[in-house]
């Protein structure tokens, strides 16, 4: 029997589902790169990688060195870096690979949204008046408001921040909490409320995991400073992790193909 050998570019739950899903079946051979800047992540099902690759050349040797068949670019739509990298490594090997581009989320009635390319458009489309803005951008993006000093600013990010992390400069009137989703509508309307934020500031990421606090935001009339998502990666691409484990045996021969009721019923994240 032929086995499979896939690279899953993860750390996003269609990764850990699609991991979930290929590790149990014997006829794949599973390896799920994770980025390494969170401490104690998550683990998938399977072989785990964790840290850079050092670019397309990097990556592409590791493709050859590791004899993989296949990748899935299952990373978050704003990891586009390593969505090009992937791209173009795996035409370098000519390897097939899929990008996850799970869809984006949509205004819906009531939703007061002003959407900007950039967050340093997004620092800067903060009012001044504001009480309180609630930071949802991740912890690498928290420089780009060091310079907004008229305004209180609440950001949660996964874990802690670190040296590694490279962060040079952070806004004066910052306070920090670690916290990782799925968040409950509840519980974000009540911290809205109980740090009295004014206006909430978060990257158009999709999904359902972090989806609530724009619920939240709706129903308590709070804006939302929106960065749109960068375009979509090059080749092909799917919008859920059901989509992928499809395209997946499209690209299988025959003996090695994963029966359907194996590769089914997918959470989407």
């Amino acid at each position: 029997m032929t086995v499979a050998r896939i690279l899953i570019l993860g750390g996003t739950s269609e990764g850990f589902a699609i991991a979930r899903i290929l590790g149990a079946d014997a006829r794949f051979d599973i390896i799920s790169s994770l980025a390494g800047r969170t401490p104690a992540p998550k683990q998938p099902v399977g072989k785990i990688r964790r840290g850079g690759f050092g670019g397309v050349t990097g990556l592409n040797d590791y493709l050859t060195a590791n004899a993989i068949s296949i990748v899935i670019d299952a990373t978050h739509p704003f990891a586009h870096q390593i969505s090009r990298n992937a791209t173009f490594a795996a035409r370098r090997a000519s390897i097939p690979i899929v990008h996850v581009w799970r869809d984006g989320w949509s205004r819906c009635r009531g939703d007061c949204w002003h959407e900007v390319d950039t967050i340093e458009q997004a620092a800067d489309a903060i009012p001044s008046s504001a009480r309180g803005i609630f930071l949802t951008t991740g912890k690498t993006s928290l420089g780009a408001f060091a310079n907004r000093h008229d305004v209180h600013f609440l950001a949660r990010i996964v874990a802690p921040i670190s040296t590694d992390d490279g962060i040079l400069r952070l806004p004066r009137n910052l306070q920090l909490i670690c916290d990782r989703g799925p968040f409950r509508y509840d519980d974000e309307r009540e911290l809205l409320l109980a740090h009295e934020v004014s206006c909430i500031v978060t990257k158009n990421s999709g999904g359902e995991a972090a989806r609530a606090k724009l619920d939240a935001a709706r129903d308590l009339g709070l804006p939302v400073i929106m960065v749109r998502r960068p375009p979509p990666p090059d080749g092909p691409t799917v919008a859920t992790a059901d989509g992928a484990l499809a395209w997946l045996e499209r690209q299988l021969p025959h003996e090695t193909t994963a029966d359907a009721s194996n590769l089914s019923s997918m959470p989407d994240g």
